[in-house]
């Protein structure tokens, strides 16, 4: 059995990356398998965000506990807050030769790199750095401070752009969403 791919997908938080990734996930429906992974966190629930389909939000001591029992194939601290990806999920897919789907910061994209050179690595852009400041504030999930710290990390994360192997623009979600549609099937093929 052919062993599965890894596709991993990063971007400044109000990039629009989980709305991309869920419509992504959606388009493949029926066709040869893309999952996609569930991150760990201990942030806290946004509104309209579910338990186990959107995140698995944890306890910091659990989350910890996890970490220190090598349950994670990255983890990453983010602005006060855990995330990290469950490896035996990750690791069970692609042996069962299921692609899989990674959305993580740029801090866990930098440990996979190193773990699994042969994924590839998508990087998510948002039209403007103005529009990316009017999405944080649209969805009403941060105060100013928040917001402020965001936008700080994502000038930040835009410098390591050069290490990944495709930058897609999100202007419009229709056409960002044929654009990853596109380089996955591209990368089957390869």
């Amino acid at each position: 059995m052919k062993q599965g791919r890894l596709f991993v997908i990063s971007a400044p938080s109000g990039s629009g990356k989980t709305t991309l990734c869920k419509k992504l996930i959606r388009s493949f429906a029926g066709r040869r398998r893309l999952v996609q992974s569930v991150s760990a966190t201990t942030r806290k629930k946004r509104k309209g965000e579910r338990g186990g389909e959107d995140y698995f939000f944890i306890p910091k001591g659990e989350f910890l506990k996890r970490r220190r029992q090598g349950e994670f194939l990255e983890w990453a601290r983010v602005l006060d807050n855990f995330y990290g990806t469950p490896g035996n999920f990750v690791k069970g897919h692609l042996r069962r030769g299921d692609d899989v789907l990674l959305s993580i910061d740029v801090q866990g994209a930098r440990k996979i790199q190193r773990k699994m050179p042969n994924a590839v690595f998508i990087f998510i852009l948002p039209p403007s750095f103005q529009e990316l400041k009017r999405r944080l504030k649209a969805r009403s999930t941060e105060n100013r401070r928040e917001i402020a710290r965001r936008l700080r990390l994502a000038r930040r994360e835009l410098g390591f752009i050069k290490n990944y192997n495709y930058v897609v623009t999100n202007d419009k979600v229709k056409k960002a969403v044929a654009r990853l549609k596109a380089i996955i099937q591209a990368e089957r093929n390869s």
